[in-house]
């Protein structure tokens, strides 16, 4: 194993697989969380570092228990990318209550339950990066996305507050805003007549991430946002 150790959730074929590529071309081993068991081995399988923990983060004992092996067999990560994602989308009349508390679940209480595991380790070392990945909903509410907003917000106010505790103990949490459609084959096939530059690339989030885990102490960021240069906002 290497001596760098990264955990990565939500590692899907998008954003979350682009990270674990980037971490391990950067000589991380990592671990991986996500709900569908057969990807993750197999990218862990393609991939020397990596390894596969299947776990639903909405299921806090699940992922507790998933947590607790990586700690023992894999070891403390001092990088952590919170990537897993819950939406549905609707206004307040439509959407489901009950859908609304389960992404809550995966976006905030997994994000929190994840850096109380983690940050303990990273203050004893005096070093440690913990990123959520988030997107524009975590700015504003826009009457379609009260199935999802409202978590991202949250999400961003967490990821704020653990900031201002932990970066004073060498521990540096962001939170970066993709504020873009994801290059991905169904969102492609959603808008198949948008050109290539209307896509954010996972491969290029990935670099973000990587640069915002590895800024100097001297210049930290905490809302980073990253779009498309043809992107409105």
């Amino acid at each position: 194993m290497n001596q760098k150790r990264a955990l990565v959730t939500g590692v899907g074929p998008g954003t979350g697989l682009a990270v674990v590529r980037r971490l391990a071309a950067g000589g991380y081993d990592v671990a991986m969380v996500a709900r569908n068991a057969d990807r993750l081995g197999e990218i862990a399988a393609a991939i020397p570092g990596v390894r596969a923990y299947p776990a639903d983060v909405s299921n806090s004992a699940q992922f507790d228990m998933a947590l607790d092996t990586i700690l023992q067999e894999f070891g403390a990560p001092e990088l952590v990318v919170h990537n897993a994602v819950g939406g549905v989308f609707g206004n307040f009349m439509q959407i489901d209550p009950v859908a609304l508390q389960q992404n809550f679940q995966t976006n905030v209480m997994a994000f929190l339950q994840l850096a109380r595991r983690v940050a303990p380790f990273m203050i004893d070392a005096g070093k440690g990066a913990i990123i959520a990945s988030g997107n524009t909903s975590a700015l504003r509410g826009k009457n379609n996305f009260a199935g999802f907003a409202p978590t991202k917000a949250a999400q961003r106010i967490l990821a704020e507050s653990m900031a201002r505790e932990l970066g004073p103990k060498g521990v540096h949490v962001a939170y970066v805003i993709i504020d873009a459609v994801i290059d991905l084959e169904w969102t492609r096939k959603a808008r198949p007549d948008a050109p290539d530059d209307f896509f954010i690339k996972p491969s290029d989030i990935a670099e973000e991430i990587w640069h915002v885990a590895h800024q100097p102490k001297s210049a930290w960021s905490f809302n980073v946002e990253i779009r498309p240069f043809k992107e409105v906002w």
